[in-house]
């Protein structure tokens, strides 16, 4: 144990570590063992976790299945058709659609990343999930929810080249610009992602393994920490400031100069027209920021469990399944795609049964 610094063994905890804290192996679990040890300490470091879940509430267990899989399948299904409808007509093969073709895709990502497994724990006795399982969860969830931010703010951007400079949006809303942009949005979201699991799952977990939540959400990780979480909450604080700050502060400058472009417009029908192509991207970034903020910077002023557990689904489950219903009912362009190909549709049986 005297090695120096540079020694392969100290190297291969170093590396164990990391990895280990991304839910990859148990090297950084028994790197922190070893620790742990050799100062004296000779306690049992948590390789898995059990998820509570609503098992609080026995009674509503069938109806809460019933519900969270009703939810689960719209979702899919709204979120499928809409990427399927986005490719297929070429009327929607715009900057628009496109962002938002990326935003239904992002919502299923980010929904399946917990709902699954909350729905079998439903018919489990012993809901536990493994420390890799639970990193892997948690890697995925944050970084599906950083990536919506920055398409939030991607869309909101576009919305501001259409309205507030519309000689010159083919130009700045180029293919390049919105594959980059897209690109960009990804890369920031697996980033924090990637960030936040390695300052949590670095931490010691040696204590009470029980997660009272459905799923391996930031608030409930920290509470069965046995070492100090201080260093975690900063870093976690300053990169959801940096990520959803400066998507949130995209959004609101995007829409302040959307909102002086509309002023100047004389007629009433105008503004109305130019509003009602944001109400939908407005609808959508005020429930999912909100419902965000709400959870992750308000979780140590003293809410009960059953809140928490209620704002975690309403951003985790019910606005992926909101998101394309808000805009299918609020788009001229998508009720016309949908209409021309229930035509077709219609066209097509006549012939289907003259073959047959």
């Amino acid at each position: 144990m005297g090695s120096s610094s540079g020694s392969p063994a100290n190297t291969r905890e170093v590396v164990g570590c990391f990895f280990g804290s991304l839910g990859i192996s148990f090297w950084g679990l028994q790197a922190a063992k070893r620790r742990y040890v050799a100062m004296g300490r000779n306690i049992n470091i948590t390789t898995d976790f059990i998820l509570l879940g609503f098992s609080e509430h026995p009674e509503l267990q069938a109806f809460l299945f019933v519900l969270f899989l009703g939810i689960y399948s719209v979702t899919l299904t709204w979120n499928l058709g809409l990427v399927v409808l986005i490719r297929m007509e070429s009327c929607l093969h715009s900057p628009m659609y496109f962002f938002l073709g990326n935003l239904s895709f992002v919502d299923i990502s980010y929904t399946s990343s917990i709902t699954p497994k909350m729905l079998c724990d439903f018919f489990k006795q012993q809901k536990t999930i493994s420390f890799v399982g639970c990193a892997t969860q948690f890697f995925f969830f944050i970084s599906m929810g950083a990536t919506e931010c920055c398409l939030l703010a991607a869309m909101a951007y576009d919305r501001y080249a259409a309205i507030s400079t519309p000689l010159f949006y083919i130009a700045f809303m180029s293919p390049t610009m919105c594959v980059g942009m897209v690109i960009t949005a990804y890369t920031g979201g697996f980033l924090m992602g990637l960030v936040q699991t390695s300052s949590i799952f670095q931490l010691y977990f040696c204590g009470p393994r029980v997660i009272k939540h459905f799923f391996c959400d930031l608030p409930p990780l920290l509470d069965l920490s046995c070492s100090s979480t201080f260093l975690s909450q900063v870093v976690n604080f300053l990169v959801v400031c940096a990520v959803g700050g400066t998507s949130a502060l995209v959004v609101l400058v995007s829409y302040c100069y959307i909102i002086a472009a509309v002023m100047k417009i004389h007629s009433t029908q105008g503004r109305m027209k130019a509003f009602n192509t944001c109400a939908s991207h407005l609808t959508t970034v005020i429930l999912f920021y909100g419902s965000g903020l709400f959870s992750y910077l308000h979780s140590s002023a003293g809410y009960s469990q059953d809140q928490e557990k209620v704002v975690s689904m309403l951003y985790g489950a019910v606005i992926p399944m909101l998101n394309p219903i808000i805009y299918s009912l609020r788009n001229k362009e998508i009720k016309d795609a949908l209409k021309k190909l229930k035509n077709q549709k219609k066209q097509m049986f006549p012939l289907c049964l003259m073959v047959l």
